[in-house]
């Protein structure tokens, strides 16, 4: 009896065999034609369906030599004759049934066969159908969520510093990319949009009345003025040419040069006096009023009508100004290359503050119940919201995946991975056959 190329599923390379050179080296997930290169596991799946298509036609070759064999012994013979035809015929069965699914079987269009080349599609849709219906839908994907215990595997695995320092570092990398990316105009666009406009549209002189007043009350300023003061006194120390040379030219023309002179040296020495005494005296009654003075332009932005409109107005005209937005993209872009360098530094403080708050949010996510209990919570609502919202997107990949296929690539693809437990029919076939034949025989036999 000869056998076909099909039953032998033609040209699987042997284990020793090696592919030819040259030839493509199949992604992920894909499997490869005869000829091609295979990543590991399919080239373990291969042989394994290779070694169970050489059993399987073993047997069905088997059946075949011992029904030839008996084919015209006499006694106790015939049975094993018939029990070797039932078995060919339960193989041949199976044969036909499992190759039916990938190709045509002989070669012969019969009806129903290649099925999978020729539905590709539909079982496609199918599958992407029960995959949205019963694995991804939102109530087994939120109690499977529920039930990993996220937030709690999350905080474990960010306590340990080598993990956090990981973490850190490809954080790191993507956001330094992401702002190495941002061009010069869509930054500008996005502080115009972000900053520029949104202040405009709102009004700001109240809430920044409220913080002035905040800062008054909390001595805030005093800072700011302190270093205002030092460098007042510090100008009128370096400028007495500047002080002396003012009140000369405000003198009266009839007024005697040396007793101008006099007064504007006396009027710089007085000017640096005062100057000193604000700088070394924070309880200086200037540095009073000039609290009084914030004090009360705060109160004034809050609530006198006629403080705000200016306020309002001055802000406004400013913000339009050009200048002022190339200074503040400037700004922004100054800002950025440092962002970006002490993101790329292992060494920077950024860095490593950032992993020391990984680390110290990992160790309250394991030792917190409560907040992991919020966590895990977010997660599951999270997940939830995007099962929900996106679960056909999500689904559509199978369908559209395997609409990209053709029918053949397709067929190899879903028989190397499932062509070998799809051969234990064509083994079931020959014996259960054959068990079947004998049964038969034998019930023939009694009913004479």
């Amino acid at each position: 009896m000869t056998v076909s190329p099909d039953l032998r599923s033609a040209e699987i390379p042997s284990p020793g065999q090696t592919p030819s050179a040259g030839s493509p080296t199949p992604g992920p997930g894909q499997t490869a034609s005869p000829g091609e290169d295979l990543s590991l596991a399919d080239a373990e799946r291969r042989r394994g369906l290779r070694r169970m298509k050489v059993i399987a036609t073993s047997l069905l070759l088997s059946a075949a030599v011992v029904y030839a064999l008996t084919l015209r012994e006499p006694g106790a013979w015939v049975w094993v004759n018939v029990t070797a035809e039932a078995a060919m015929v339960g193989a041949l069965a199976d044969w036909f049934a499992v190759t039916a699914l990938f190709r045509h079987p002989l070669g012969l269009p019969v009806p129903h066969t290649a099925i999978i080349p020729k539905r590709k599609d539909a079982l496609g849709m199918s599958l992407q159908a029960f995959v949205s219906e019963h694995f991804l839908a939102e109530d087994v994907v939120r109690d499977k969520v529920a039930r990993a215990d996220v937030a709690g595997r999350a905080g474990e695995w960010l306590s340990r510093p080598a993990n956090a320092r990981l973490t850190t570092r490809l954080l790191a990398r993507g956001v330094a990319g992401g702002l190495r990316e941002l061009r010069e105009e869509d930054l500008t666009a996005v502080l115009d949009q972000a900053v520029v406009q949104r202040v405009l549209a709102q009004e700001w002189s109240a809430p920044a009345g409220s913080l002035l007043e905040h800062i008054v009350a909390e001595g805030g300023h005093r800072q700011l003025a302190d270093l205002a003061f030092d460098h007042l006194h510090r100008w009128v120390a370096d400028n007495r040419p500047v002080i002396v040379g003012l009140v000369v030219d405000r003198a009266p023309a009839w007024t005697p040069a040396w007793v101008n002179e006099a007064i504007a040296a006396r009027a710089f020495k007085e000017a640096l006096a005062l100057a000193r005494d604000i700088d070394v005296d924070p309880g200086h009654r200037a540095r009073r009023a000039l609290d009084d003075v914030i004090a009360r332009f705060a109160h004034d932005l809050q609530h006198d009508p006629e403080t705000r409109a200016k306020a309002e107005d001055t802000m406004k005209k400013v913000l339009v100004q050009p200048e002022v937005r190339q200074a503040l993209a400037a700004v922004w872009s100054t800002g950025r290359q440092l962002l970006v360098e002490a993101l790329e530094d292992d060494g920077s403080t950024l860095r490593h503050r950032a992993a020391e708050a990984l680390i110290g949010w990992g160790k309250r996510l394991s030792d917190d119940a409560e907040l992991r209990a919020r966590a895990d919570a977010a997660a599951v609502d999270a997940v939830g919201f995007l099962v929900r919202t996106y679960r056909e997107e999500i689904s559509t990949i199978i369908s559209d995946t395997v609409r990209r296929w053709d029918g053949v690539d397709a067929s190899r693809r879903i028989e190397l991975h499932v062509g070998r437990d799809l051969q234990f029919i064509r083994i079931n076939g020959t014996v259960v056959g054959a068990l079947a034949g004998l049964a038969i025989h034998a019930v023939t036999v009694l009913a004479g």
